[in-house]
This record gives C-alpha cells, sequence and structure tokens, in this order.
C-alpha cells in the first residue's frame, strides 16, 4: 500500500489518543493520529514523524500521523488501518491460490478480519498489527484489548468447527521477526493466544518492508519465519 503527499515533521505532544501536534518546517500544526494506541515509547518530543496530507474536505487537521523514527529500531508505521490493507493486497496476490477473500467476515459474535476459501477448506484470519518494540523483541498489544482476546476464543471456536483458524501479527517495522504476547500490559491476551496455540490455531508473523511512502508484506521473508503459511 501508498501514501499520497507524505512529508517529514517534528513531533511535540500528543494532549489525547486522536490528536497530536508537529512542528512542519516551523510551523506548529494539529494532526490526526492513525492509532489510539498509547505509543508512548514512540511519540517523543522531538521525534522525526511522517505524515500524510489529506486532500479530504471538511476535516478538522490537513494531515495523518502515519509513521515515526525510532532511535536504534527505525521508521516504525503506526497507522491501525495498515496491516488489514497489506494483508489484504498480499492475500489478493494470487500467491496462495485461493478462490475467495472476503473482509470482514461475520463468524459467531464477532467480525473477523478476513474468510478465504481454497478447494474445500474454509480459512478464518484475524490481522494484529504490531508497533511495539522492546530492546529487539515485537510485543502485542501495546495496550489492553479485550476485543482481541474475544476474536482468539472465536477462532478457537472456528476450528473446532473445521476451520483452518490463523492469528496473523503485521510487523510494522523492519528487523523483527516474531511478536509475543505483551503479558505485563494484557495478561489475559497471552493466556488467550496460548489457549489459541494449543488449540490448533496457527500463529503467523509476516514481517514488513517499511517505508515513508508505503508498506508491504516482506513475502520471501515471511515464508522463511513460518514455513508453509498455507498447506491445506
Amino acid at each position: 500500500m501508498y501514501y499520497l503527499n507524505t512529508v517529514k515533521a517534528k513531533f511535540i505532544e500528543r494532549p489525547n489518543r486522536f490528536i497530536a501536534y508537529v512542528d512542519i518546517d516551523g510551523k506548529r500544526e494539529k494532526v490526526h493520529v492513525k492509532n489510539t494506541g498509547r505509543c508512548k515509547e514512540l511519540l517523543l518530543s522531538g521525534a522525526d514523524v511522517v505524515l500524510e496530507h489529506s486532500e479530504s474536505t471538511g476535516r478538522k487537521t490537513a494531515y495523518d500521523l502515519i509513521a515515526v523514527y525510532k532511535r536504534n529500531t527505525g521508521l516504525i508505521n503506526i497507522d491501525s488501518q495498515a496491516p488489514n490493507k497489506v494483508v489484504k493486497e498480499w492475500l489478493e496476490s494470487g500467491k496462495y491460490g485461493f478462490s475467495m477473500i472476503k473482509p470482514e467476515y461475520g463468524y459467531g459474535s464477532s467480525r473477523i478480519d478476513f474468510y478465504m476459501e481454497k478447494n474445500d477448506n474454509r480459512y478464518l484470519m484475524e490481522v494484529k498489527g504490531c508497533t511495539l518494540e522492546v530492546n529487539g523483541t515485537g510485543y502485542f498489544p501495546d495496550a489492553p484489548t479485550e476485543r482481541g482476546v474475544k476474536h482468539l476464543y472465536e477462532l478457537i471456536k472456528a476450528k473446532e468447527e473445521g476451520y483452518m483458524a490463523y492469528a496473523a501479527f503485521v510487523i510494522q517495522m523492519e528487523g523483527i521477526t516474531r511478536v509475543f504476547p505483551n503479558i505485563s500490559t494484557h495478561p489475559e491476551f497471552g493466556e488467550a493466544l496460548y489457549k489459541a496455540e494449543a488449540a490448533g490455531v496457527r500463529i503467523i508473523y509476516l514481517p514488513c518492508i517499511v517505508r515513508e511512502d508505503s508498506l508491504s508484506i516482506d513475502d520471501k521473508l515471511a515464508r522463511e519465519i513460518n514455513g508453509e503459511l498455507f498447506i491445506y
């Protein structure tokens, strides 16, 4: 996926989850933050950030904050909408031979990110974006996510009903290849992930190629890390 009209800025402050103030060539500008997570280790005063200028009318802000440079890690895409977009592009590339790909699939009392079909098999995949890095390791989540726990239990149920069930972690930075549950922040998510894996839900890691104006799944590296991704 690509971003149009990106510009660099300096981060100043984030008064709430939805907006931040940045410095663009000496001008203080209010921008929309495309991530409601905490991002406290990323959005630090003086950090270099990447914005996308929006041409939409009726907005209160002219820019979206989409990425940030973190010391010793590099560029991290923090757009919470990006993981589903890049997974959709990746699945629709034709590399894995799905005859049907349907986003936002209703299952149980949830909407699972993707439903796919191949041969006589049905797949459900829930997607999570990883932006939290600590000492060279990726973690999820950076804030408690009851919705994420609920989806894991839905995947366990789906697996019991014969679906091929996947939990996919899209790693929105380079140099990280695995993601661990952030049990210090949300132990219930770690417990649910452990139960899901034990029940046969496949946990996969999708490293990305991260640029200021684009994000894409590194398919070659994903295959190296996970082995055969869709073996059924």
